[in-house]
């Protein structure tokens, strides 16, 4: 299965940032029904690295119907 490129962190809504909410349709993420993508750094040119927490949701088809809308 081909691994999506994330949208930069700069285009995600806090709830995105922090997991909370899907990083490609926004949906709200119950607790256990997503799939971690894993921890990000972010190294901006000015200030301090920090990082960055991106889920997206169990179900992908419906996910991209979702976000395509």
């Amino acid at each position: 299965m081909p691994v999506r490129q994330l949208p930069p962190v700069s285009d995600a809504l806090e709830q995105q940032q922090r997991g909370w909410a899907c990083i490609w349709c926004k949906i709200w993420l119950p607790v256990g029904l997503s799939t971690d993508l894993g921890q990000q750094r972010v190294t901006p040119e000015t200030g301090a690295s920090y990082l960055w927490f991106p889920r997206e949701c169990l179900d992908t088809a419906a996910c991209a119907k979702r976000a395509a809308q």
